[in-house]
């Protein structure tokens, strides 16, 4: 038995940036932490000529012969090409298992494929380094699935902690970011994360934005570039500590997210966000594309538990996290290196 997992991110600035059709002409900058809600892995290796995957979140199970070609479109296709990837085709069983909700703007697919490959590459005695792990990660879900993403998830799903990431044509740059104890402490008690229960549309923001990117829209390079300014200055405000000048950053980079694409935000999350800031909050955002998923807000010091009234009885649900600093790592490592079936 093999057991592995890897920690789900929030992004605080620069989100978008971190797509090919921006930072491809003009670079990208992102800033954000890994928190301790995770995707697990577990493999088992056997004598079968089959490869089974089971996912507790889909509630679906796939089975395969070794007879057959390894394909990977349909139900479970990112489990599928990474094992493709590797030329496994036979002798494994992979059961698969999140604790946040599939699809909630937390880059949760990314962490699959991190979570994945992290499993994958030790079975095999591999050891590839989390850099690698994440840059892989990118190729299978954005070259080989053709996913319309960014680069971000990957790398903070690999590496754990909070980090600045930059993206470039040459590659991801890594400055994971040196904090004061205390900082991190009031960091993890100031952000408050809520679930709000909304359906995502996250494929069709990011293709929407993808294109007025490409079209070079003056409205969306604007604001992607106002964007990636935010993350150099929400790097210098967590370095120094000015966590609520932090926190009136968010709310700034919510303003300019929100004209990237349509139905980023809706009705109902700007009634929940102008209620939080009714109640103390300073700032916030939608975790991920937007459309649903995940409120995040901050609360300056004295307000969090108004705040979580006011959402509550909204009908959002509070979900307490802290940060990670492990990233992708292996918990149980039965199984002999080399056990898998490979085929040239």
């Amino acid at each position: 038995m093999l057991i592995a997992r890897a920690p789900v991110r929030i992004s605080f600035a620069g989100g978008g940036t971190d797509l090919p059709s921006y930072y491809l002409r003009y670079g990208g900058a992102v800033v954000s932490a890994a928190i301790d809600k995770y995707f697990y892995v577990f493999m088992t290796v056997d004598k079968s000529d089959t490869i089974q995957i089971m996912s507790s979140d889909y509630q679906t199970f796939f089975r395969q012969p070794a007879v057959d070609t390894m394909i990977w479109d349909g139900d479970l296709a990112l489990p599928r090409a990474i094992l493709n990837h590797f030329n496994i085709h036979e002798g494994l069983s992979v059961f698969l298992a999140s604790q946040v909700p599939p699809g909630t703007g937390l880059g949760s697919s990314s962490t699959v494929a991190v979570a994945i490959i992290k499993a994958v590459t030790s079975l095999l005695g591999l050891g590839l380094s989390k850099h690698e792990i994440a840059e892989l990660a990118c190729f299978i879900e954005i070259e080989k699935l053709g996913m319309p993403i960014g680069k971000q998830d990957q790398f903070a799903a690999a590496y754990g902690g909070v980090n600045a990431f930059t993206f470039t044509a040459d590659g991801v740059g890594v400055e994971p970011l040196r904090l004061r104890p205390e900082t991190i402490e009031q960091l993890e008690r100031n952000l408050l994360l809520f679930y709000t229960g909304a359906a995502r549309e996250s494929a069709r923001v990011l293709d929407q934005q993808n294109r007025r990117t490409m079209a070079s829209d003056a409205e969306v390079l604007n604001s992607l570039h106002a964007l990636k300014e935010m993350a150099l200055e929400a790097r210098r405000l967590l370095q120094a500590g000015r966590l609520d000048a932090f926190g009136e950053l968010l709310h700034a980079g919510w303003e300019q997210k929100k004209r990237l694409a349509s139905g980023i935000s809706t009705p109902r999350i700007d009634e929940w966000y102008e209620t939080a800031r009714r109640h103390g909050a300073i700032g916030g955002k939608i975790t991920g594309a937007g459309g649903g998923g995940f409120l995040m807000v901050y609360c300056p010091s004295g307000t969090a538990a108004a705040v979580t009234a006011a959402l509550e009885t909204d009908g959002l649900r509070r979900m307490d996290f802290s940060i990670d600093f492990d990233g992708a790592k292996i918990l149980v490592n039965n199984s002999l290196p080399l056990a898998v079936t490979r085929r040239a």
